[in-house]
């Protein structure tokens, strides 16, 4: 699975490296009001910064939790490592309901796109939607499909090896209370399906963050505005840090190989650099409020949003809050809740430069 979805990501590097000067500009486009920050010799400067700011970030961010793992109050097992969770969690769904989505509203409602269809109908709010019950059956099917393909002729006895012994059994005693008598093929069935939630769970985050951070990285890298784009260096620094850390929580749990590892941290690093590279190499041909510019980029943050709305309540918070842990002890669900409106809340204020 981890092969198919490194391929996904490819094919979207591919697409957008590859997309034709002429369809992000036209003859159509509406003028850009000229003002004193527009200086392009004083933005690109800001730019590299840009660029060497959110990549150290954004590595810091999804490898916290990641070497933080031998720190034992910080172990997936511990009330911390969920409040944390949390937290991120509620940073991931602000992104997606006062960041990425309003974004997308007001690209296909922009004066500069046709009456009709786009001021119509609500393409945004429609799109988003759609990606998050695509996003479902994604999930559903991915999980039922690799569920079978692990269980195909596997006794109990040996998936307590094929998914990692001990690994396996910490992450399962991690969410149930058991029973003395419960035989050890039904603790290793139940956590080898736990575990492979877990997996597709990372593999489906990260490839919405990485959709909705490449577009993010076009247009900033697309800026020559100096006094915009200091201000969104550091609220993306933060968005880039404890995004990262949301999934670089889901990738530990996850319990993937190093390398696995390793490729996933990279691909979220590199993501929003990249765009910001892309954005600058494109920045003379690219025009924000082009027809074609605000379509596009409108739609791909339409089904970002769908999806990050998605992961953050269904896969993050619903699977935490709705869990045995959880629902054993209302202080802890206190202090998570607190720790999501904390991350929402701080989330949400970026949105004000961002």
């Amino acid at each position: 699975m981890t092969t198919y979805l490194l391929k996904l990501i490819s094919i979207f590097f591919l697409l957008i490296s590859a997309f034709p000067p002429q369809a992000l500009s036209d003859s159509g486009e509406c003028q850009t009001e000229s003002n004193s920050c527009n200086n392009k010799s004083r933005a690109l400067p800001l730019k590299i910064i840009a660029i060497v700011s959110i990549l150290v970030t954004s590595m810091i961010g999804v490898s916290l939790p990641l070497v933080t793992r031998s720190i034992p109050a910080l172990q997936p097992d511990r009330n911390l490592f969920l409040i944390i969770k949390s937290f991120a969690a509620g940073i991931i769904l602000a992104t997606g309901f006062m960041h990425v989505l309003p974004d997308s509203f007001d690209m296909l409602w922009s004066d500069c796109l046709k009456e009709n269809p786009w001021h119509k109908f609500p393409f945004s709010g429609f799109l988003a939607m759609l990606s998050a019950i695509v996003t479902l059956m994604v999930d559903s099917m991915a999980t039922c499909i690799y569920s079978r393909k692990c269980n195909a002729g596997v006794t109990p006895d040996h998936n307590i090896n094929a998914v990692g012994g001990d690994q396996e059994m910490a992450v399962v005693s991690a969410g149930h209370v058991h029973a003395h008598g419960q035989h050890h093929g039904a603790k290793a069935g139940s956590g080898e399906t736990q575990l492979l939630r877990y997996r597709v769970v990372a593999m489906v985050l990260e490839l919405g963050i990485i959709v909705h951070s490449i577009v993010i990285g076009l247009s900033l890298g697309a800026s020559n505005n100096t006094c915009s784009i200091k201000g969104l260096v550091a609220a993306l620094c933060f968005h880039q840090m404890f995004e990262g850390m949301g999934l670089g929580g889901s990738i530990l749990q996850a319990e993937y190989k190093f390398l696995k590892k390793a490729i996933m941290v990279f691909f979220f690093s590199v993501t929003t650099p990249f765009g910001i590279a892309l954005g600058i190499a494109l920045s003379k041909t690219y025009k924000e409020n082009s027809p074609s510019a605000l379509i596009t980029v409108g739609l791909l943050n339409a089904s970002s949003a769908g999806l990050l709305i998605y992961m953050a309540l269904v896969d993050l918070l619903a699977a935490d809050f709705m869990g045995p842990r959880m629902q054993a002890s209302i202080k802890l669900q206190i202090k998570s809740y607190m720790a999501v409106l904390l991350g929402a809340g701080g989330m949400s204020l970026m949105a004000k430069w961002a």
